[in-house]
């Protein structure tokens, strides 16, 4: 696949809290503010049955949360953040067991893509760690989350072991969906007088600020950037992956994040 040139978009960050968190990407803040909305066109069936499912999720997922009407509160986007994290670290965390189990039976190399994988799932319920500090769920919240997840790891589960190809795919286009929410927010907290602007002074949680190494002086803004960042990061590697092979040399290089996109 045709290779576009590398760029430097940050470095790995160093753990030095005691968290025991993986090397995770610590973005440029050029980067941060620069991120754009893309979207890459399905090209065959499968790509265009990813598209769909996600498209069809989306949509009941804005009515259910009541993000489709009314005003983008910080209670609705705490709300949707949580929820949407807590299925988003799923698939990092299956396609990197499913992937270190072929690796075991077939006594070979995994080329590189186990890790990035587990990163985007740890750097997923990071994310989700972060929100719960502004908004602990309810018992009814949670169930739904156990009723979800147990879906969406089987189908996933399933999916991958059949084609792994959809499944990067598929999450591609799921993390385009993730930064226009965000982006959605970031304006809200921009360009509004509403109850998100609220969120231009609120401090980021001390979690957010140790994980991002941001400034003692961050804010919930500041937070809502980085988390943008990153799903901008895994919808690049997924789609990146979707157009691999499976043999193929991971190109985001744990040393210095970089993008060496292939889609």
């Amino acid at each position: 696949s045709p290779k576009a040139p590398e760029k430097i978009y940050g470095l790995p960050s160093i753990d030095t809290a005691g968290d025991y968190n993986l090397p995770h990407p610590i973005w440029h803040a050029d980067y941060i503010e620069s991120v754009e909305q893309t979207h890459v066109a399905p090209k065959d069936l499968l790509d265009r049955a990813a598209l769909w499912t996600i498209q069809a999720i989306r949509f009941n997922f804005d009515w259910m949360s009541g993000w489709s009407f009314g005003e983008h509160t910080r209670a609705k986007a705490i709300v949707r953040c949580i929820f949407l994290e807590s299925v988003a670290g799923i698939p990092g965390s299956i396609g990197g067991i499913l992937r270190h189990l072929a690796s075991l039976r077939r006594m070979r190399r995994d080329h590189g893509w186990i890790h990035t994988l587990f990163e985007e799932a740890e750097n997923e319920r990071m994310h989700l760690l972060t929100f719960i500090t502004m908004k602990q769920p309810t018992l009814l919240f949670k169930s739904l989350v156990w009723g979800v997840q147990g879906i969406f790891f089987n189908f996933f589960f399933a999916a991958y072991l059949l084609s792994p190809r959809f499944c990067h795919r598929l999450v591609g286009y799921l993390e385009e969906q993730a930064v226009t929410t965000y982006t959605k927010i970031l304006k809200g907290i921009d360009e509004g007088n509403g109850d998100l602007s609220k969120w231009r002074t609120t401090p980021a949680p001390e979690i957010a600020r140790q994980y991002w190494k941001l400034a003692p002086e961050a804010t919930m803004r500041d937070v809502i950037a980085v988390v943008r960042a990153d799903e901008s990061h895994h919808r690049d590697v997924n789609h990146s992956f979707a157009g691999m092979g499976a043999t193929d040399t991971n190109p985001f290089s744990v040393n210095r994040m970089i993008y060496v996109l292939q889609f």
